[in-house]
């Protein structure tokens, strides 16, 4: 069996569905040219242009493949299962990233709704966490991402590494949390500066640092409650 790269060899570099998507992006390719992708080989018979295409003519578009069974797919002459499995978990993803839901994500309200977020994930923590909630505008969580491990200090967690996920995420305000693997969330001087710092940081920049959390086992101390923020 022949692979893409013999099957289209006449066709100029730049025409060809992988260099395109890579030198132009998704966005630039037919979707019988996506579909080619995913099937990666023609048959001996056929490019695997000329099979996708044949398998979105049989399917009348996306419309119907997208609640295709893999027996239908497979029924296509040159689609085994292998491809037909691509094709099906490509669809599922999709289907799933259409279901997503802002009203689905996790708001934070208190400092109790932070802590609660992630109590049961660093409560057992055997070095220090520093992780950021990533919020936008109504507190409801967009991403958490862990910044850094190892022993909390000023110098170390550097501001530049937490607002450029911000910034990635476009979200309009943080919640910067960290354990104490001894289970007491009592704030240290480090834990002060570095709460002071991306605080200052933050409104330079526009984006809010709601709270520092720390977290211990099965409680939590927040500095804006302590009067750090």
């Amino acid at each position: 069996m022949q692979t893409e790269s013999l099957m289209i060899k006449d066709f100029p570099q730049d025409e060809r569905p992988r260099e395109r998507f890579i030198q132009n992006g998704p966005q630039s390719l037919s979707t019988h040219e996506l579909v080619a992708i995913l099937l990666r080989t023609g048959t001996k018979d056929e490019s695997v242009l000329q099979l996708s295409n044949r398998l979105i003519n049989h399917f009348e578009g996306l419309w119907l493949l997208k609640d295709a069974s893999l027996d239908e797919i497979t029924a296509i002459k040159g689609i085994g299962k292998a491809k037909a499995i691509q094709l099906l978990a490509a669809v599922e993803i999709g289907r799933r990233i259409s279901n997503l839901s802002f009203d689905d994500r996790y708001v934070i309200r208190s400092p109790e709704d932070g802590a609660k977020y992630v109590m049961n994930d660093m409560r057992f923590l055997s070095q220090e966490h520093f992780v950021c909630l990533y919020l936008n505008t109504k507190n409801q969580v967009l991403h958490k991402q862990t910044i850094f491990i190892g022993s909390l200090n000023a110098s170390i967690v550097h501001p530049r590494e937490v607002f450029k996920e911000a910034f990635r995420r476009s979200a309009a305000s943080i919640i910067c949390l960290h354990n104490h693997p001894s289970g007491d969330p009592s704030p240290s001087r480090e834990d002060i500066e570095v709460t002071k710092r991306l605080s200052e940081c933050g409104k330079i920049i526009g984006i809010d640092v709601l709270d520092h959390l720390i977290i211990g086992d099965n409680k939590f101390v927040s500095m804006k409650e302590k009067g750090y923020l």
